[in-house]
This record gives C-alpha cells, sequence and structure tokens, in this order.
C-alpha cells in the first residue's frame, strides 16, 4: 500500500479528533487540504522542485501521532537549560509541535508583541493563515495543512523594535517512531523590527519524521532577521516549507544552517512584493556518512528596485549527498532588479555526492542579475603550501573547510551566535560531537 493511503484512510477516521484538539483557524483549511492531498499525493522525483528528494519513502514507517494531544513526559526548561552563550534572549519551546506555555519564564517582550501558541490570538491567525502557503499545488505542504494542529505565532505590531532576540527551540521527544506537524506564522508590520532564532533539537534516537510550514509577512519599511539552526541526529527526517512575502523597502535575511540531521528538505520561496526590498537568503550545510541535504529556493522579484542576493554551501563527506535547485524569476515591469545567486561547494571524497541547479528567469531588461555554481575539492596547492609552513595535513584540512563556510556565518548580525557557530562548525569539522554547556540533555 502505497504511504498516501495509510494517511488517508487515517484522516477520515480521526477528522474529528484533529479538529476538536486544534486551532478553529487551522480547522477552516483542513478539509480543503486533505482534498488535495488526497489528489496531489506526496510529492515525486518525477516533479521538477523535488527532484532530487523521494518524499514518499520517508513515510513508509509506521509513526506515532499525538492527535488526542496527550501530555510529553518533558519538562524543556529543565532538559535545556542553556541558550546561546553571552546573548540573552526571550527563550520559547515546541515539545514535537505544541507550544509548551507550561512554568514558562516572562518573557521580556515589548507591549504588543504576541508570541504563543496558534490556538490563541485567533483575529491574528484567522487573517493570515493560509494566505501564503498554497496546498493546491503541493502534497507535502496539503499534508501538513491537514494534520497539523498546533504551532507558533510571532506578532510584532507596527513601529515596534524588539531590542532583544527571541530563540524558540524545537524539540523532538519520543519513545518510539514520531511525526510531528508544525506550523509557524510571522507577522511583522510597518515599520517593525525583529530577530528570531530557531533551534531543532532531537532528545531521542527513535525516528523522527518533522513536517513544518512557515509563513512569514514582512510590511513596509519591516526588517526581519531569522536563523533557522539543525541539530538532530541521524534517524531524523525534516521536510520544510519556508514562504515569505515582503512589502516595499523591507529587508530580510534569511540564514538556514544544517549542522547535523538524518535526511533534510528545506523549501524557500519569497515574493519580493514592494518597491525597494531587500532580501539576503543564505545557508550552509556541513553532512558526512550517509546524511541528505536538499535545498530548494524560489525567489519572485515582483516588484522594481527589489535586491536578492543568494549564497549556499556545502561541505559533504563520506557518502553524503547534497542538492541545492535556486530559481530566481523577475516580472515583467520589475525594472531596475539586483539579484545575484552562488552556489559553493567541496565534495572531499569521491563517494560524496552534489546536485546542483541555479537558474534564471528574466522578464524585464534594465536589470542586472547573475548565478553560478562550482563543485569541486580542497585545494591542493594551498594544503601543500600550509603543510611546507609546518601545519600538519589535517589541521590545514580543517582550516580550509573553515575558511570556505566562514563566508556564511559571517552574514548573521548577531556576534553572540556568530561566535557559538564558530565553535560548533570547528568542533563538527573535527568529528566531535557536540554538547551545550550547562544543557542536561545532552550529557
Amino acid at each position: 500500500m502505497k504511504p498516501e493511503q495509510s494517511y488517508i484512510d487515517l484522516f477520515t477516521q480521526v477528522e474529528s479528533q484533529l479538529c476538536g484538539r486544534s486551532a478553529e483557524a487551522l480547522n477552516a483549511f483542513r478539509r480543503e487540504a486533505f482534498a488535495h492531498f488526497r489528489r496531489l499525493g506526496f510529492p515525486t522525483t518525477r516533479q521538477e522542485e523535488y527532484k532530487y528528494t523521494d518524499v514518499g519513502k520517508y513515510f513508509e514507517p509506521d509513526y506515532g501521532l499525538n492527535i488526542n494531544r496527550l501530555d510529553i513526559p518533558v519538562n524543556p526548561y529543565d532538559v535545556f537549560q542553556c541558550d546561546v552563550p553571552n546573548m540573552s534572549t526571550s527563550l520559547y519551546f515546541v515539545v514535537n509541535d505544541a507550544f509548551y506555555n507550561r512554568a514558562q519564564p516572562k518573557a521580556a517582550l515589548p507591549q504588543g508583541v504576541v508570541f504563543g501558541s496558534l490556538r490563541e490570538h485567533t483575529d491574528l491567525v484567522k487573517q493570515y493563515y493560509g494566505r501564503l502557503a498554497d496546498a493546491s499545488t503541493d502534497g507535502l505542504v496539503a499534508f501538513n495543512t491537514a494534520f497539523a494542529q498546533d504551532g507558533v505565532l510571532l506578532y510584532v505590531p507596527k513601529d515596534t523594535i524588539v531590542d532583544r532576540p527571541i530563540q524558540l527551540v524545537n524539540v523532538l521527544r519520543g519513545d518510539v517512531d514520531f511525526l510531528v506537524n508544525r506550523r509557524v506564522l510571522v507577522i511583522v508590520e510597518e515599520g517593525a523590527q525583529v530577530r528570531l532564532l530557531t533551534c531543532d533539537h532531537a532528545m531521542d534516537e527513535v525516528k523522527f519524521l518533522a513536517t513544518q510550514v512557515t509563513e512569514v509577512f514582512v510590511g513596509r519599511n519591516a526588517s526581519l532577521d531569522l536563523y533557522e539552526l539543525e541539530e538532530t541526529n541521524l534517524s531524523t527526517v525534516r521536510l520544510s516549507n519556508l514562504f515569505v512575502q515582503q512589502e516595499a523597502d523591507s529587508r530580510v535575511l534569511l540564514n538556514s544552517l544544517t549542522l547535523t540531521n538524518g535526511a533534510t528538505r528545506n523549501s524557500t520561496r519569497v515574493k519580493l512584493a514592494g518597491e525597494g526590498a531587500d532580501l539576503h537568503l543564505c545557508g550552509m550545510v556541513i553532512a558526512d556518512r550517509n546524511q541528505r541535504v536538499d535545498n530548494h529556493t524560489f525567489i519572485d522579484h515582483a516588484a522594481p528596485r527589489c535586491t536578492s542576493n543568494e549564497l549556499f554551501k556545502y561541505v559533504l563527506d563520506e557518502q553524503a549527498v547534497g542538492a541545492f535547485a535556486g530559481m530566481i524569476q523577475v516580472r515583467p515591469g520589475a525594472q531596475k532588479t539586483s539579484s545575484r545567486q552562488t552556489n559553493r561547494n567541496l565534495c572531499l571524497t569521491s563517494q560524496a555526492r552534489m546536485y546542483t541547479q541555479p537558474q534564471l528567469e528574466i522578464y524585464a531588461d534594465d536589470v542586472r542579475c547573475s548565478h553560478g555554481a562550482t563543485v569541486g575539492q580542497l585545494d591542493e596547492s594551498a594544503l601543500f603550501y600550509m603543510r611546507q609552513r609546518g601545519i600538519p595535513q589535517r589541521e590545514a584540512r580543517l582550516l580550509l573547510m573553515f575558511a570556505f563556510v566562514n563566508e556564511v556565518i559571517d552574514t548573521i548580525h548577531l556576534e553572540a551566535l556568530k561566535e557559538r557557530l564558530h565553535r560548533l562548525v570547528e568542533k563538527r569539522f573535527r568529528g566531535e560531537l557536540y554538547k551545550c554547556r550547562g544543557c542536561s540533555g545532552c550529557r
């Protein structure tokens, strides 16, 4: 039996439980999304956007689902006691796919700023939920919309500046193989500014499959930094879809960092909908063993005088597989567009595989656009030069790899996070299992 059928049968059996223990705004889209999923099924490699990832195979195992919203026996505030060293953050948790709001210390958020469960703040969620994530064209988005019961809302009202970064830790916890479906909704109104760091962690060695759909609205002259850091394990699969809409003169930095995982497929779609919008889209991947990381991006220049800069770098060792497919589209009338797309990759062994597909579609004549990709190995002449000066070969290789990815790390605007990532990346290249200082869950 195809994996789609098992979930079609499941939905028909538990639809009332899904709706009864979910937010009203999520329920409004559920049945229609299920109809789309029933028609589309899971994406296959025959589809251009998913040609490097066989999504359906990840749904074949028999996963548990917390449809009845039972309490998960973990207090994340006890387990994850540290945040980014030297960076004071407003710290929140999602346990599997539920916002954790018990024993939560009061976060220092400006008046009017909301960070909480989608099950609350109904009016805001109704106004924005489902506007960007189109379930009619993507079976994975349709699946998430049909089964998601909770998630996170970040709302920053007009002209509000959130000085303190917000940190969201997604904790995967389960005694059996587990499937979680998360939603994230970010609304940054006109003139507002905020920085959000999300971290994915897996506490247990069971198989986890996490689907996530994130919708981001950035208003006129608003600013958003969104950092996503994945540190899970080899038995975790992450399937993420991020949708962003930017209005005039808005500024957005998106930075996706995959350090440890099993299999990851990230899709990022950004629409520059207002004149003068500015986007920086960055990603870094470090993978070895049999890890897989697939990043698919689509930047839609729908208004004139917008700017986008895209940079993705991969370091693949052993039998790791990486993929990058990036499309930049410049619509008719989007004159004075400036766009640059770069993908650079290192394959450290002959068994590592990298697939790269940078693309441009330009329908305006007064633009500056470029794209390029490279796949190679470490520079042997540079290695020789360093060894001639007494640097051992292993250290020389580490230095070159670190220098290669450092360009992505340097795009981060939070100095404490940048320093932490420098240490994390060094430990990752050395093959050391990273343990958070002060994290009882990592000891």
